[in-house]
């Protein structure tokens, strides 16, 4: 098991009841009476399959913070199953080299989380149906940067859902955001993670605005963020639980993927690492395991 001190080296830059409408679409499929399915020619059956494969699956998500090293994991998740993606970037320019722009299922929207809740309510669209926020500040001399992004930014993401009547929010946050209450103000990587202008505490301030605001969230909190590729299976627990360990972003990705599609996930804190020993589960067993507060 990692140390609170592998977390801290693991992760020096810090990236740190489901909505009806948006099951139905995810899951529909196409019915057939034992008539009507005697009735139809194969090519028409074809037909019919493709069509309900492309009204399950086709519907927008837009991501902010697309090009982050987790957001733009995501990205290519979500196209990877299907989905269609409005990738909301700070820098077009970089978005173009960062992301595969070829894709026709991949809209590329300019979107800063700090211009305010209108301008993220345009690039949000109507044809929107969730938001997913994997954005994170980047470390330097502005001690206001985690409040800009990881708080007033999430806060004005909330708003503009809100703008577009969009319910579904999947936020990307960390273990830890609520150290302080968890007795955990001497760990490492508590007081490493709020050495940039308290960053935790923006978080967990995020957090709590998301849960009062009625929308229907998924609080994902991963532990220290590897570059790597998976090593282990992932283990979920509730929130203010886990004080140490990581995990790939690549796994931190799939669970914000999984979390959109299973309604087992909605209105949850989960806390993710994954560990070698730990025995591989599905995310409906994942998200089913963790009790609503």
């Amino acid at each position: 098991m990692a140390t609170p001190l592998t977390l801290l080296s693991r992760n020096p830059t810090f990236h740190a009841h489901h909505h009806p409408r948006l099951h139905k679409h995810f899951t529909s499929r196409p019915s057939f009476s034992p008539l009507n399915f005697a009735k139809m020619a194969a090519s028409e059956i074809s037909e019919q399959v493709a069509a309900g494969k492309d009204l399950s699956l086709k519907k927008k998500i837009f991501v902010a913070g697309a090009t982050g090293s987790t957001g733009k994991r995501i990205v290519e998740q979500l196209l990877a199953k299907g989905f269609s993606v409005k990738a909301g970037v700070r820098d077009l320019d970089k978005a173009k080299t960062t992301l595969s722009s070829s894709n026709p299922s991949l809209q590329i929207v300019k979107a800063d989380v700090t211009e305010g809740s209108d301008k993220l309510a345009q690039a949000i669209g109507d044809d929107s149906e969730a938001v997913v926020c994997a954005t994170g500040f980047r470390p330097g001399w502005d001690l206001l940067a985690p409040w800009k992004v990881d708080n007033f930014g999430t806060v004005n993401l909330v708003e503009a859902c809100r703008k577009r009547n969009v319910n579904r929010f999947v936020l990307i946050s960390s273990i830890l955001v609520n150290g302080a209450a968890m007795g955990q103000l001497l760990n490492p990587a508590y007081i490493f993670l709020n050495v940039f202008g308290l960053t935790l505490v923006a978080k967990l301030q995020a957090e709590k605005y998301i849960r009062k605001s009625g929308i229907n969230y998924t609080i994902i909190r991963p532990g220290g963020l590897r570059n790597d590729p998976p090593t282990g299976n992932v283990v979920m627990e509730p929130e203010d639980t886990l004080s140490e360990g990581s995990i790939s972003r690549d796994q931190v990705a799939e669970v914000a993927v999984e979390a959109l599609v299973y309604p087992e996930a909605s209105y949850k804190v989960v806390e993710i690492v994954s560990r070698p020993d730990a025995p591989k589960r599905s995310y409906h067993d994942l998200f089913s395991s963790i009790r609503q507060r």
